[in-house]
């Protein structure tokens, strides 16, 4: 079994999605996310997604097509999600902060819109309901959105989150942290 990031939180949501859920894919990407949020809530569920890279959502709706499953993929930012749910009304909302693998480097995720955007998601999650945060840092996107990120989550309120951070301590080359959210009440 191959232990990284990217397992755990795909082990995660594996745990934490029953057929019929209501998931967000803040960050689409290649849309592999994406493509697992929809064949875990099932035919019954409900899933969108979202990214500001036209490549990335050309590459979800592609996939999810080549798969033959439904969702609404959205060219919009991460922190405009509430446009598009009611609040209180989602199971699971996913993020990928960083870059896009194999795309400009040049564009990646940014503390302020990322900050907005986990805040969003936090008032469209359900009692119950769950985020999952794959946070890569350094290189391109430096350690700005990392720092950021961390210090906004330790801060939020202990009786309406839980917050399980991850670290890889003998990792080399700044390995992406899992980060995971419970919201209690």
């Amino acid at each position: 079994m191959q232990l990284n990031t990217l397992s755990m939180v795909h082990d995660f949501l594996n745990q934490s999605i029953k057929p019929g859920a209501f998931c967000i894919d803040a960050t689409a990407g290649k849309g592999r996310d994406t493509a697992l949020l929809c064949r875990l809530a099932g035919e019954t569920g409900r899933v969108l997604a979202f990214d500001i890279q036209p490549d990335a959502v050309t590459q979800t709706r592609a996939l999810l097509e080549q798969e033959g499953l439904q969702a609404e993929v959205f060219l919009d930012s991460h922190a405009n999600m509430e446009q598009y749910a009611a609040p209180e009304s989602v199971d699971c909302i996913v993020f990928n902060f960083g870059r896009l693998p194999g795309g400009d480097p040049n564009i990646v995720t940014k503390a302020d819109s990322s900050l907005q955007a986990i805040d969003a998601g936090l008032r469209l999650l359900k009692v119950g309901g769950v985020m999952a945060i794959a946070l890569y840092y350094g290189k391109e996107n430096g350690y700005e959105e990392r720092d950021a990120v961390l210090r906004h989550l330790s801060a939020l309120d202990d009786r309406k989150f839980s917050v399980l951070q991850c670290s890889w301590t003998n990792r080399r080359n700044d390995p992406p942290m899992p980060i995971f959210i419970w919201k209690e009440n």
